[in-house]
């Protein structure tokens, strides 16, 4: 085999690496998304237990990208503080190693290139022909067995350039021949825009010789800084939360590259001490762990400075854009149940807003409130876009019906924010007693039909706005008659009459949206798979809705 050909050969077991890695990765991510997800919220208690738990979940699903993704949404939704998501961003390059475990022990040690291929027809028959979760996990075996018939690729290529890729071609081993090999190592990673892929190369080239231990030591150093490349290119345009977690991740990974240069002398001498034969012996055992060590200690020496680190962050990266839709990252819709997480964060504090300016205006107080009006509705708008790009799996029944229930809330706060828009005759109009009563009776419901009782007691909240749409449903019909009749002999004006009539349909069409909006976020709510860390929801709270409006003395109360 020539020198060309050996080329190529690595150039496709790289690839055939990247693309194992990324089928394997999307099976378990698909096969293990709701068990993870779970496991970051409910044992993310403080930053140490956050490492622990990224460091975990990293390791199952073979992605640190999905495990930072899935906390960024945690702290955007407020499941998760920015110090408890630190933890979980250092815990998940400690977790990335156990790549680079996996591929030597497998890969290089046992030589499972050509046996794996058996393991590529099984686990693409049970994806293409088995159902719900065992598709994924064919998907996860086909990976698997393509990345070690990359890995046997990349090592049987390699061979041939031991001799002309010496290892007195690198460069030298002092502080500026490191310093160039670390570049190296960036480099690679930004290429290849995988950090293990960089490591799967290095541990090749230690196998067929071409490299010394300490020459790969400064190249996975610079693979491991390349890593912070890929997450600032994520954060561009997203939201202070993504920003602040791009930033924190490349101040601490040049923080641990710089601890690994200064400490990789003592950690050589040590492993020559204390390990048989030295690095020589076996270098490829000894570059992972020098990378896992430089890892776990870089995680445990910022840790007890997380959350002033975090205060640190939050200063130098602010809040910034609309205050109603700061939270919806777009880096987030690579996990559905994230963005739709956030959604509905921010859909329920648009509903908080709408239902402070109906109350405002059911108090028939006018003015200053176009502006707000309008970011409302610009935060509607947009919010409506977002939630139509998140796409579930279209296995996940439950997170499509959480996105549909997001969908409906939209449609009824924009059918809502438009008639709070069409009040200039109302205010006047609810002087007249009866109409004055029903919406003092509707102020009162919006009060208790607030966000805090869907939480703690949502079948009262959506059984209250429900009685008060058909309370005023019947008024409306009540109220058009007598209204009618009394324009007809002349007791009110036409204009008054008219009035009255908008009136009263205005308080029956709020109050139904009202209604819609309240049972479609509840049902939002209950399609989430971070109820433990959502605010309590109690189906047998005591009941809690008050008494209907008196109405005139010569009529009884509607049903």
């Amino acid at each position: 085999m020539n020198q060309l050909d050996s080329l190529l050969q690595v150039l496709g077991g790289i690839g055939l690496f990247l693309l194992g890695k990324t089928v394997m990765t999307q099976g378990l991510e698909s096969l293990a998304r709701r068990t993870m997800r779970r496991a970051l919220t409910r044992f993310t208690k403080s930053p140490r237990t956050g490492a622990i738990t990224g460091a975990a979940v990293t390791a199952l699903v073979q992605s640190s990208s999905a495990t930072t993704v899935a906390a960024v949404g945690f702290v955007a939704a407020g499941l998760l503080t920015f110090s408890q998501s630190l933890g979980i961003i250092f815990g998940a390059n400690v977790g990335t190693t156990v790549t680079g475990w996996i591929v030597m022990i497998v890969g290089f040690k046992l030589h499972l290139g050509a046996t794996a291929m058996p393991l590529i027809l099984a686990g693409t028959l049970l994806h293409l022909f088995a159902r719900n979760r065992t598709r994924h996990l064919g998907w996860a075996i086909a990976g698997f067995g393509l990345i070690f018939v990359g890995i046997d690729s990349l090592a049987a290529g390699m061979e041939p350039f031991s001799d002309v890729l010496a290892t007195d071609r690198f460069p030298a081993d002092d502080w500026i021949g490191r310093l160039t090999l670390v570049g190296i190592g960036v480099a690679v990673t930004i290429v290849t825009q995988s950090s293990s892929a960089g490591v799967v190369l290095v541990l090749a080239a230690l196998g067929s010789g071409t490299i010394v231990f300490s020459q790969a030591a400064a190249l996975v150093i610079g693979m491991d800084v390349g890593t912070t490349f890929s997450a600032v290119l994520a954060t561009v345009g997203g939201n202070a939360a993504s920003r602040r977690t791009g930033f924190a991740h490349v101040v601490f990974n040049l923080f641990t590259a710089a601890g690994a240069l200064l400490l990789l002398d003592p950690f050589t001498w040590t492993l020559e001490r204390w390990l048989p034969g030295g690095p020589a012996a076996d270098p490829q055992l000894s570059v992972l762990l020098f990378h896992t060590t430089l890892n776990v200690f870089g995680t445990l020496a910022i840790l007890p400075f997380a959350r002033p680190f975090a205060s640190l962050m939050i200063r130098l990266v602010p809040e910034r854009g609309p205050e109603l839709t700061r939270r919806l990252e777009p880096r987030l819709l690579s996990d559905p149940d994230a963005a739709a997480l956030t959604a509905l964060v921010t859909v329920r504090e648009i509903t908080r807003h709408l239902l402070r300016r109906l109350r405002t205006k059911l108090r028939r107080r006018r003015g200053g409130d176009a502006e707000l009006d309008a970011a409302i509705q610009r935060a509607i708008d947009e919010t409506h876009r977002y939630v139509w790009k998140i796409r579930p799996p279209s296995t996940d029944e439950s997170s499509h019906e959480r996105v549909v229930a997001l969908l409906h809330v939209l449609d009824h706060l924009a059918r809502l924010a438009t008639r709070l828009g069409e009040t200039e005759g109302i205010p006047g109009s609810l002087e007249d007693p009866r109409l004055a009563r029903l919406a003092r009776w509707l102020h009162r419901v919006a009060g208790n039909g607030s966000l805090a009782l869907i939480h703690e007691n949502p079948t009262e909240a959506i059984v209250n706005l429900d009685r008060t749409r058909q309370l005023l449903r019947e008024q409306r019909r009540t109220v058009r008659h007598r209204t009618l009749d009394a324009a007809s002999r002349h007791t009110i004006g036409a204009d008054d009459a008219m009035d009255r009539l908008d009136a009263v349909r205005w308080l029956h069409r709020v109050s139904y949206h009202l209604w819609r909006i309240f049972l479609h976020l509840d049902a939002a709510h209950v399609g989430t798979t971070d109820a433990k860390h959502a605010p309590t929801r109690r189906r047998d709270a005591p009941r809690v809705h008050s008494s209907p409006p008196k109405l005139l003395d010569d009529e009884a109360e509607p049903g």
